[in-house]
Parts: structure tokens; sequence; C-alpha cells
């Protein structure tokens, strides 16, 4: 059999940052500015957002042959795709193989399941930096000089002629004149051994032997010509590389046994993980390939940092007389990121459920057609995001930009890293309560879930006093969190003949984030938390993670408005403590960056061959720090610098100037973030067989990102950091499908 499958797509920018048109800012600083900087206006309206954006196309096409040869079950795959990026000079193109054999031996008491796929990618990376470029750039000045100059792009230069190293660069320069393109190389295999034993047939004998195998390898040239080069003066020919090699390795028994009304299932094993990487190191090259004699040479050509997890694990599954089930687990985790006496942890999981629906007083029953009862309660672990040798004191390579001159040369130097030899699994302990349900002939089903989890140990990143460890912060287990919550969903079919069914799917969501401790010595009462979250444009943090409130919660000074007017007063907070000073003392915990309440919707509706659906989520409570109109939306960023800048939208109806840094700390840039998004408009019409029934074909249209609706006035609601600052923009994509089966 041969199925093909191709989708062919654009993706489209939806929505840019708000930022000054030419005319406003030649306006403003007219009004504003001195004789020098007005004779620096030009006369462009240049939308340089338009300049970095472009519609992308893709195309996605694979072709599977499925099928046996002398018994020998067989899947090959064959991939091909290219993806435009919709920021210019985005590029991805990527071929794929997979081979899939499952041959049964031995009468089949011997399964054998080999897995094998290899990919290989050409890739061109955008300068996301010409994103911020864009927002940032004078609007009054064109894309391109009459000058061969710096490649025929319009720069900023000194009366001389010379760059103006101070100034931004083109955005559109900085794009097309960065070639940073890899060749990135990748397999995955694994071979997977299921043996029934011929003398007892219940239990089974399973080896699963696993690598993931990859080569990352590229360069990045710049020409000399290029201005954003200019402060190297000789451009750039840099190589980079690196190679991943992870191995698993697991072992197991499973013993499976019906006795009556009885039924057993039990499972005992122990599996094996390496992580394991090469990073090259390579000189810093000039254009032209020879070595900047100005920059370090590596001390080392590569380092090679690895990590291995290792796991006991048992499972007992039992049931009587499908009614009645019971589920123990435990694992016992070793991992080599913690020190020796920390190393191990143990994670037991137990769950009962009793299925209502089988007992007497309900198996008849024409309305009620499944209802079952659920407990349960787990441990697991978290050692993700530790570094692979931070629990001991180590000596580390310092940057480039830590380099110590001897004579004429600049020498990398090896210095102490921040350790903690205390650092411990973080466990999360999970007790849920749920019930299923099902009525009508499961026209109607759902469940409902509550759940509360208790994490301690919780690993986060620490400051340390001054003196105490070679590391400003570190990453330690500080204290404990909880998360509890309610889970809700349903699935309907309204509607359901033989041409026409209709179903639709809701789900919701509330979670509530608490912190209950933070230190060492439980309930400090004169630990006020870690801040978090750093705003571009001053120094500071916009969380506080404090005992008795969520993560991530906002910490901010409360802006004072003017009562005629309704705008907020430049530099004037709320004086909390009415001492006459503004300080850290003034601020206010505010909303959290998390949602509280989740929400998402499906539906399909088919008829005859032709089937609707659309799916959307929406977030509850979110809020967002717009960093975007905080430190853009200023007159410095227009008149203060040694060029002409351009600002945020947001500055003609502040007016303000940017003296005052505490503004920027203002919960006045602080939205409501909530939104509801339809992520996915999908119609397909499928034509079943054709070509007199040797043939199967279905075409489908989708759009992605079809609309957000929200209060958020910045590029988009949906920000994971909760500070908006240079979000990639998410496409909106319109997508053709078709899948030719025969």
């Amino acid at each position: 059999k041969v199925n093909f499958n191709t989708v062919n797509s654009i993706s489209q920018v939806t929505k840019q940052v708000s930022v000054l048109n030419g005319d406003q800012v030649r306006a403003i600083v007219n009004q504003l500015g001195t004789a020098d900087q007005k004779a620096m206006l030009g006369t462009a309206n240049t939308n340089w957002q338009d300049q970095i954006y472009r519609n992308a196309f893709a195309t996605d096409n694979n072709i599977n042959l499925t099928g046996g040869i002398k018994g020998l079950p067989y899947r090959l795959s064959i991939g091909y795709s290219n993806q435009d990026g919709i920021l210019k000079t985005d590029n991805l193109q990527k071929t794929s193989v997979t081979l899939a054999l499952n041959p049964v031996l031995f009468d089949k008491h011997l399964k054998i399941d080999l897995n094998l796929k290899g990919s290989a990618e050409n890739t061109r990376f955008g300068n996301t930096g010409a994103i911020g470029a864009a927002i940032y750039f004078d609007p009054t000045k064109p894309v391109y000089s009459n000058s061969k100059s710096y490649n025929g792009y319009w720069e900023w230069t000194n009366p001389d002629g010379s760059l103006n190293n101070l100034a931004g660069k083109n955005p559109l320069g900085m794009l097309n004149q960065r070639f940073d393109e890899a060749t990135p190389q990748r397999s995955i295999g694994n071979l997977q051994i299921d043996y029934k034993f011929h003398f007892l047939p219940d239990l089974h004998a399973n080896v699963n032997l696993g690598y993931d195998a990859a080569i990352g390898k590229g360069t990045i040239y710049v020409p000399d010509s290029a201005a954003m080069e200019y402060t190297r003066y000789y451009g750039e020919n840099n190589h980079y590389k690196s190679t991943k090699w992870n191995t698993l390795g697991e072992f197991y028994l499973n013993y499976l046994k019906d006795i009556g009304k009885h039924h057993i299932d039990v499972t005992a094993g122990y599996s094996y993980n390496n992580y394991q990487t090469t990073n090259y190191f390579y000189p810093d090259y000039l254009a032209n390939g020879t070595i900047n004699p100005s920059s370090p040479l590596p001390n080392y050509p590569y380092d090679k940092p690895e990590n291995t997890l290792i796991s006991y694990f048992g499972r007992a599954n039992y049931s009587f007389d499908s009614k009645y089930l019971l589920t123990v687990s435990v694992r016992r985790d070793a991992s080599s990121r913690f020190g020796p006496a920390n190393r191990w942890g143990t994670f037991p999981a137990g769950a009962f459920a009793w299925k209502l629906k089988q007992e007497s007083f309900l198996k008849n029953s024409n309305i009620v057609s499944d209802l079952k009862l659920r407990i349960g309660y787990g441990i697991t672990g978290q050692q993700d995001g530790i570094d692979n040798y931070s629990y001991i004191s180590y000596y580390g390579l310092s940057s480039t930009t830590a380099a110590y001159q001897f004579g004429d040369s600049y020498y990398q130097m090896y210095r102490p890293s921040g350790f903690y030899p205390n650092r411990k699994w973080e466990q999360t302990a999970t007790s849920n309560i749920g019930v299923d349900f099902g009525f009508l002939n499961n026209r109607i089903t759902g469940s409902v879930d509550v759940y509360l989890k208790k994490t301690k140990d919780l690993l986060n990143q620490i400051p340390q006093p001054a003196g105490t460890n070679f590391s400003a912060y570190i990453l330690a287990n500080v204290g404990n969190m909880e998360n509890k919550g309610i889970e809700a969903s349903i699935n309907v079919i309204p509607v359901q003949t033989k041409d026409f069914q209709w179903d639709f799917s809701f789900n919701v969501t509330y979670n509530k984030n608490t912190i209950t401790n933070l230190t060492v010595v439980p309930d400090d009462k004169n630990y006020l938390g870690f801040q978090s979250g750093g705003i571009n444009g001053v120094q500071g943090f916009a969380f506080l993670n404090a005992v008795g409130g969520p993560k991530n919660t906002f910490y901010l000074y409360k802006q004072v408005y003017d009562e005629k007017t309704g705008l907020p007063i430049e530099g004037l907070m709320y004086d909390k403590n009415r001492d006459g000073i503004i300080n850290e003392n003034d601020k206010f915990k505010g909303k959290s960056a998390d949602p509280t309440v989740f929400m998402g919707f499906s539906t399909n509706i088919s008829y005859k061959k032709w089937t609707l659906g659309l799916v959307m989520r929406s977030n509850i409570n979110n809020y967002v720090y717009n960093n975007i109109y905080s430190n853009n939306g200023r007159l410095n960023q227009i008149l203060s610098s040694a060029v002409i800048g351009n600002a945020s939208s947001s500055y003609l109806a502040t007016h303000f100037t940017g003296i005052s840094d505490i503004q920027l700390l203002s919960d006045y840039y602080l939205q409501n973030a909530s939104f509801l998004r339809m992520d996915n408009a999908n119609l397909t019409y499928n034509a079943g067989k054709i070509y007199h029934g040797r043939a199967t074909l279905s075409v489908s249209a989708i759009v992605q990102n079809v609309f957000v609706i929200t209060k958020y006035t910045g590029l988009d609601p949906e920000i994971s950091s909760g500070i908006d600052n240079n979000f990639y923009p998410r496409p909106r994509i319109y997508s053709l499908g078709i899948n030719l089966g025969f």
C-alpha cells in the first residue's frame, strides 16, 4: 500500500508592534528637537516591520509504503519539507527517511519491532536582532542609500562619512547580510524484543534498546562591508559544531494472568539512560578566513558534558470482577546530576477505581452507560535543567569577554564555578479524586477531577550572599509550593444520523498556585521573597516570589494618575509607607503572570463526505507586563541618543519623556492578557474510493491561528514569561492538504 500526503501553506503576520510613522516622528522632532536633531530627519515613511517580515510559503510532503515480504511486515516513509519563516531569510529544508520492521517468530512467541529514522536539514536562521531593530530604527530614513557603501543599505554615518557605531543598524541589512547556516543531521532508532515464554505463556520478557544521535554544525558569515560588523572591522566567518549521543537500555518482565474473576498484571524492570554531548570550540575568524588577532584562542578543541539516569521500577495491577481496580507502583531513580548522598530518589504511586456501571443496580441502565470513581496518589521527581556537575566545586573556562591580556594576546582563564553539594530531587506529591461518566449509550461522556499537588525541595535560582559562593546565583532546593484545582471535561454527540453527525468537546481547569515556603528555616518572617523577571530599559525585576502568593506575582509601583485627564503622571508613584521617599518599600504585590482558568473547546460537523472542525482555547486571569510600551514609549527613545530613533505609539497618549527610570517599574504597563484564541479551523472532503476502488482521496483546507480576542494591547497576549519584549510573531497559516492512498 502506498500513501502520499502533501500540505502546502502560506504564513502571514497578522499584527505588528504599534510604533510611530515617519510623519509622526518628524512632527515630534520639529517641535521638541534641537537644530542638529532636526537636520538628521529624513523624508521617508518607512515601515521597518514591513521590510523584515514576509508572507512565507511552506511545503511538507510524505510518502509511506506499507506491506510485507515473505511474512516480514514493513513500513517505509520518505519525507521532504521546505519552510520559509515569516522573518526574511528564515528557511528550513528537511529530508527524512523512516523504516519499521515488525516480524513475529516462533509461533507468535517472539515479536520484534525495529524502528529507524534519519533526517538531514539545511537551515538558514534569520537574524532575530532585526525584530527589535525594526521597532527602534528611524522611520524617516529610506531602506537603501545612493551609495555602494555598506552594500547599499542606508546606515547612520558621522559628519566625516564614517559609520556611526553608536547608532542602530539597518534592520533589513541585518537580515540579508548575516548568513547563519547549519546542516544538522539526526538519527533515532530503537529495537524492542518481546518474548512470551513457551513454558509459561503468561510471562513476557521485554528488551528495549534505543539511541538518539545528532550532529549540528554550521557557519556564521557576515561580509566585512556589512555595517553590523564594523566594530570588528573585518566581518565574521565563524564555525560551530556539537554532537549528541543519547542511549537507552530497558529490560522488564511482565506477568499477566486471569484466575476466575481475578486479573493480575505485574511488571518489574530496569532502565538506563545516558546523555552525552560534545561541544566544539573554534577560533574567532574574520570574513577573509583568517583568525582574529584581537580575540583569544580556545584553550581546548571541545568539552564533553555527560549525565546518566538509571531506574528500577515495579508495577502491579489487580482487578476483581472487572469492577474493582487497584494499581500500585514504585520507582527508584538515580541521577548523576546529584551528589552521592542525594543521588537516589524513591517515587511511589497508587490508584483505586470502582466501576459502578458493572454493579447490578446500574448494569442494565439505558441512561447510564458508564460510571467510574477514581482515587489516586503519587510522587514524581524532577531533575531537568540542572547542570551536570554543579554539585561539586570545579573550574570552568571563562567567556571570551572575560579574557586576560598578556602582551598583545588575550587568554581565556579558568575560574571556580558556583556549586551546591546539598541539591536533591525536587518532589511533587499529587492526590486526586475523580469520576468518569457516560450517558445515553455514551452520547454524553466526560470526567471531573479534583487534585492537590504539593512540591517540596523546589529547585530555583536564588541569589548568594557575597563571599559565600563563586556565583551570584545557584540552583538550590529552596522551598515548597502547592497547586490545587479542579478539571472537568465533557464530550457530546447531539446529532447522529446516517449522513450527519455533530460532536463537541469542552474542558475547563481551575488552578490555584501558592508558594508555601522559600527559606531553609520555615516561616522566616524577615524574608520578603526573591525577585525575578528582568525588564529591559531599567535595572529591576517585574516579579516577587513570596510565601503566601502565587509564583510570578508582579511586584511594581502603583501609578498615580491626573484626576482631570485620567492620564498617568510620569515618575509619580503611590507612597505606600508615606515616608516621602519612593523606593522598594513602596512596591505592591499585584496580579500573577500565570492564568487561573484554562478552557478548551472543539467541535466537528460531518455531512456525508464533508467534515468541518474547529479548536479554540482560552486563558483567563493571566497578566502581561508590556515592556515594549514601557521601554519604547518615551521621548528619549527618539531624541536622547546619538541619532534619531522611534517610539511606541503609546507615547502619543502619555507623552513620557523618559527622565524617570522608576516609571518603567510602574503597574501602568501591567495589562490583563486574558484571551480567546481559535487555534484551528479545518474543512475536509473525504472522497473515499476513487479510480474504480483502487485508490482513496481526501482533501483538507486548514487555517491556524484564526483569531485572538483580548484586551491586551501588545502583539500577542500569550507570553509565557509574562514580560512582552521583542516577541517573534505567531503567524496565521493557510494550508491545503491532499492525502492519496492506493
